[in-house]
């Protein structure tokens, strides 16, 4: 396996479980804060990342996961400054959508990289 492999395996597994904590996110924000708007909003963006990593067979389909995640990190900022979330809840899961931020765009140029080259 080599080292694309290896970060494209890394990416579903972490995509993947920044999905579950989404879902989680979204479930306390509807029963807790009865904040519907921007729950489906972070749930739409926050769980296609993942969708979209285990869709995808060819990289510039990952540029669509890196657009989720940057939505997904405007969603929760939005949360945070709005005061819907405390900063230690967005502390909590904000590595975890920096993480998967760097993944697609190391993979992403990468790619691109491999393409100057050829």
């Amino acid at each position: 396996m080599d080292n694309d492999e290896k970060k494209v395996d890394t990416l579903q597994e972490k995509s993947f479980a920044f999905a579950v904590r989404i879902v989680r996110l979204a479930k306390y924000l509807r029963d807790k804060k009865r904040e519907n708007i921007l729950s489906d909003q972070i749930i739409g963006s926050g769980t296609a990342i993942g969708r979209i990593v285990r869709e995808s067979q060819a990289l510039p389909n990952l540029r669509l996961a890196l657009d989720a995640a940057n939505e997904t990190m405007y969603w929760m900022l939005l949360l945070k400054e709005s005061s819907i979330i405390s900063q230690t809840e967005f502390d909590s899961i904000e590595p975890d959508i920096e993480e998967l931020l760097n993944l697609l765009t190391s993979i992403l140029n990468q790619d691109e990289e491999a393409k100057e080259e050829d």
